[in-house]
């Protein structure tokens, strides 16, 4: 590919987000480009002095519509389309009085921002460019001859080139620029479909696009082997796409994994009405706990499985305080993310120069309507977040005997976290604390089964004279296909089960659970998480 320069003699700039605007304005006058202007954003370059043409003076009409129309015409499209070299298009220029244009600065409506601060349906549809989009993809269809920029991310690019080239861009700008003009505008396009489908209520549109702006180029994926970066979605959901890196290291593609995964948990806990602290190995849960106050919950979590806890990531639901942070740093652990810090605590975490601490403002809403999707060979599976939440739940008692008060409090407790584990997920708990999670097993009597063998571990660590499951409640994120999952809890000392129910063979568990004299409660809601 050779260098291919174009000069630049006249620019078409408008622009919602001004920022920079006015300096690479300048920028461009001094390199004598004509500059070529819309609306605001013309106002604003004269206002700063420098010579502008309003771009009905191009077109020969005025904005029409409030707006609507103004770029819509073939003096504009033409001036972006034509190929300089195509004797036929400039014959067609001359003849009909086109002027090239060689640099389009567009950055579009606002629309993202606008349905983000939660404006009306009208106020949305009058935030949808048209213009915008179809002169950047005009733009970028010709970038042989003309350079297109989205953000004011790319003014210094361009600026660079034409100081280097005596006021032209090469070709190899050119084309990086068009790729990204045009993910622009389909990341734009995709946040408008998916907004118009939430507004009409259809869930599965007969197209489907996604859309992000990036966050991070990250090192490598789940593998060296493997290319990764991190995008941000319109949604704005908090957690690890909007958190504030405060210190330590560059996240890498396993510990946004994980991080993300401990904080969708820790949102299912009301900061309100608890302390809780979540802890995550591998996108799994290892210890989850509530507490008088985060240090209690820390303390309470970890003791379920400290081996795990080694090197993981660690949530919580209230900020960050300083007798936490002590606590944590006892232990080598990658990331901290919570709400807040207080100056104490970040001063604490400061002494572990390689430990992150993410601030995410708020809490993600266990119960906001949201979207999840995955990749499959040749296609995406597409679904609604998972936003069943315990508080919302009937427990219905399905045994003879019924869970006492502290059995209840601590089945809600582990149905809480079994949304959150891999299925084929159990949970035994104790004392709002989990004392053993078995995760991502084939057969649920061997998830069982691993729970109680890492509770049997982790009292060994803490020289108990019993495992915490004796004496301890279940829950399971799925029904009981066979009493023999349940057998293996009660054998490990659970006491009252809490179960979606829906198995052909409820009434065969439910009566091996009367006979053992356990406490068995139904939700009816399934939380399988593969």
């Amino acid at each position: 590919m050779t260098d291919h320069l174009r000069r630049v003699t006249r620019a078409l700039l408008s622009v919602s987000d001004k920022t920079g605007l006015i300096e690479f304005a300048k920028a461009l006058a001094a390199h004598d480009v004509e500059l070529v202007s819309t609306g605001g954003t013309a106002k604003a370059i004269a206002a700063a002095g420098l010579k502008v043409k309003d771009v009905s003076e191009l077109t020969g009409f005025p904005e029409m519509m409030d707006g609507r129309v103004k770029t819509l015409h073939p003096k504009v499209h033409g001036g972006l389309l034509a190929i300089r070299d195509n004797k036929d298009h400039a014959d067609a220029m001359k003849t009909h009085g086109i002027a090239p244009i060689d640099l389009l600065v567009v950055n579009l409506y606002p629309f993202e921002a606008t349905v983000d601060k939660g404006a009306g349906f009208e106020d949305c549809i009058e935030n949808i460019d048209i213009g915008g989009p179809a002169m950047i993809r005009a733009a970028a269809k010709n970038h042989d001859d003309v350079a297109v920029l989205v953000e004011a991310e790319d003014y210094k690019a361009v600026l660079d080139e034409l100081a280097a080239n005596n006021g032209a861009t090469t070709l190899k700008l050119r084309r990086r620029l068009a790729a990204k003009a045009y993910a622009r505008t389909a990341a734009y396009d995709a946040a408008i479909s998916n907004w118009f489908n939430r507004q009409l209520e259809i869930d599965a549109p007969d197209f489907r696009a996604f859309g992000g702006r990036l966050i991070q180029s990250l090192r490598y994926g789940e593998n060296p082997h493997q290319t990764a970066a991190f995008y941000a979605t319109p949604d704005k959901r908090p957690g690890v796409s909007t958190a504030r890196q405060l210190q330590g290291k560059e996240l890498s593609y396993n510990n946004i994994n994980d991080t993300d995964a401990a904080y969708e948990c820790i949102g299912e806990f009301d900061a309100k009405r608890t302390a809780a602290c979540v802890i995550v190995k591998h996108a799994n849960p290892c210890g989850v706990a509530e507490g008088l106050n985060l240090v209690d919950a820390y303390r309470k979590a970890l003791a379920c499985d400290s081996t795990s806890a080694f090197g993981g990531i660690i949530a919580m639901n209230r900020p960050l305080d300083a007798d936490t942070a002590r606590e944590i740093t006892k232990i080598f652990t990658e990331v901290i993310i919570a709400p807040d810090a207080s100056e104490e605590a970040i001063s604490i975490i400061g002494a572990r120069k390689n430990l992150r601490l993410l601030l995410a403002g708020s809490l993600p809403d266990p119960r906001a309507p949201g979207l999840t999707a995955k990749t499959v060979a040749g296609g995406l599976l597409v679904q609604s977040r998972d936003n069943a939440v315990v508080d919302d739940m009937t427990f219905n008692v399905v045994t003879k005997r019924a869970p006492d008060d502290a059995e209840m409090r601590d089945l809600k407790f582990a149905f809480r976290v079994a949304k959150h584990v891999k299925s084929n997920t159990i949970i035994y708990a104790k004392d709002l604390a989990t004392v053993g999670i078995g995760a991502g097993q084939m057969s649920r009597v061997d998830s069982a089964r691993i729970a109680a063998r890492k509770a049997q571990d982790a009292a060994s660590e803490l020289k108990l004279a019993e495992p915490l499951t004796k004496g301890s409640v279940v829950a399971s994120d799925a029904f009981f296909p066979f009493a023999d999952g349940m057998l293996a809890c009660i054998e490990a000392g659970a006491t009252a089960v809490v179960q979606p129910g829906g198995s052909m063979r409820d009434d065969e568990v439910i009566k091996a659970a009367d006979e053992h004299g356990i406490a068995m409660v139904f939700t009816g809601t399934r939380h399988f998480r593969h």
